[in-house]
């Protein structure tokens, strides 16, 4: 076994300016900073292999952000360093209080919006934005994009050029921050969001994860120099305000640094949770204020004492301390434990072709009456009739890509760290398939990381493309079920691969 060598890194992307916020449906625009936002990297190199990992505050990573950043990497120099560009692998945190950083939500030819200007005649065709996104003083997604590329390429090469002999402990904590959000009713169908308190609410669709796992990280005076995390709940407690946070995450790193000292890291690491949020469906607490989601009103809800509300920021405040005060607490349990300077490490890293979730011709030409109908009633387009035809304009484009693709092409990376392991993949994964891949992994510690190097969309389980709604239609991803279980058996038998040699 090799010497461990880590450098760490971080680069403050928090914009000087107001920006467009990703992750509605509804367009948002900043008016404020509430909480920096950043990209944080973690280089690891032992036993002749490498990894950087990068965990960006952001709410997804897109392929073309991914292989600008790769290109970047390769024009600064990072083969001349030694640093394999093929193994570097971003993630996002999921916050919804970041940056629009490319245009193909709104104007590329696969989008849904795009299409039903196309499949709208006349004025319909001419959508009506909430807010006006292209202000004076408002940055554009290209200017964003350059920003956010150019910091993770500095955060990637500072931590590679800073590794060094280091040392790590494995940890394992328990947060009940997560909740499932997808609802079940007698008859037998599923919606995120969905009213518990109704007479037909049978169920909620799936469990909870409140594990965390964790390493820590420490230079070769044996100080603290950072904390890998990992938690099944998405960085989405703030998601529908308007302004820019690194929502619980953010909040979590400000506390340890409180304590442990400014140059404290965070790798902020999220696992499967497409079906997972911050919100307790059944002791439901209203937000603070109406906010623009049809699908988060209830009439007339009952008081509960569940507070805070997790819509805001004394939920996102309650969140972080939680994540802390374990964090902090596993720190302690291990105080006496001995540091580990020589590990077994591998990294691979492979595009994966998973099967790509197929419509129907029935399906298609549904699709196309219901917009067709559409047209005939509704004069012009605007967040509301972009989120209800989602499912619709999402089904006519997958039918229509699906003419000549078989195929998913999903990269993914599977790391081993002495007992502990890493699978990332670019699926909003649901907790099943994270949980089959935990429950067999050979590691003391597995580690799921979603939302890395692409944006796959939701990966649903069987159970709720049957139960439908977002996040199980066609439309919210790339890949259904049976891609799902595929991608759980390549990602064990990779583990398995690791342990035997």
């Amino acid at each position: 076994m090799d010497r461990i060598l880590l450098g760490w890194a971080e680069e403050d992307i928090t914009p000087k300016k107001r920006i467009r916020l990703m992750g509605q449906f509804y367009e948002r625009v900043s008016e404020y900073v509430e909480t920096p936002i950043s990209v944080t990297a973690l280089a690891v190199e032992c036993s002749g292999d490498s990894a950087v990992f990068c965990s960006c505050d952001l709410l997804e990573v897109k392929e073309s952000l991914m292989e600008n950043i790769r290109k970047k990497l390769s024009e600064a120099g990072a083969f001349g360093l030694g640093l394999d560009v093929s193994k570097v692998l971003l993630s996002a945190i999921h916050t919804h209080n970041s940056y629009v950083y490319s245009n193909d939500d709104d104007y590329s030819s696969s989008s849904t919006l795009s299409l039903l200007r196309c499949l709208l005649p006349g004025q319909q065709n001419d959508y009506k934005s909430l807010v006006d996104v292209s202000a004076d003083g408002i940055m554009s997604p290209d200017e964003a994009e350059e920003l956010i590329s150019s910091r993770i390429v500095s955060a990637v090469m500072r931590a590679w050029r800073g590794r060094a002999p280091s040392f790590i402990k494995y940890g394992f904590g328990r947060v009940p921050i997560a909740n499932c959000r997808r609802v079940v009713y007698d008859d037998g169908t599923a919606k995120m969001w969905g009213d518990t308190d109704t007479p037909n609410f049978c169920e909620l669709e799936s469990g909870t994860d409140t594990g965390m796992e964790l390493i820590y990280t420490f230079d070769e005076r044996k100080k603290l120099t950072g904390v890998v995390v990992n938690t099944s709940c998405p960085a989405q407690v703030l998601e529908h305000r308007s302004f820019v946070s690194s929502d619980y995450f953010g909040k979590t790193k400000a506390m340890l640094r409180e304590k442990f000292g400014k140059d404290i890291n965070l790798l902020a690491l999220v696992g499967a949770a497409g079906d997972q949020c911050p919100r307790d469906l059944i002791r439901w607490v209203e937000p603070e204020t109406p906010l623009n989601d049809p699908n988060i009103v209830r009439m007339n809800p009952k008081p509960r004492l569940a507070g805070p509300s997790m819509f805001d920021i004394p939920g996102c405040v309650k969140t972080a301390k939680r994540v802390y005060d374990e964090i902090v607490s596993v720190h302690e349990e291990i105080d006496s434990s001995p540091l580990i300077g020589r590990a077994e490490f591998s990294h691979i890293s492979e595009v994966v072709q998973l099967p790509l979730r197929r419509v129907t011709h029935g399906e298609y030409m549904n699709a196309l009456k219901i917009i067709d109908d559409f047209s005939k009633s509704a004069s012009k387009i605007d967040y509301r009739y972009n989120a209800s035809l989602h499912i619709y304009a999402g089904t006519i484009i997958r039918y229509r890509h699906q003419q000549n693709h078989e195929f998913y092409n999903t990269e993914m990376h599977f790391i081993r760290l002495g007992n502990a392991a890493f699978v990332s993949c670019p699926f909003e994964l649901f907790l099943d398939y994270g949980n089959k891949i935990r429950a067999r992994s050979p590691a003391a510690l597995t580690f799921i990381i979603q939302l890395a190097c692409g944006s796959g969309g939701y990966l649903p389980t069987a159970r709720a493309e049957r139960g439908g709604h977002y996040s199980a239609y066609v439309s919210s991803g790339n890949v259904g079920h049976e891609g799902g279980e595929l991608l759980v058996r390549k990602s064990i038998e990779t583990l398995k691969s690791f342990w035997k040699s």
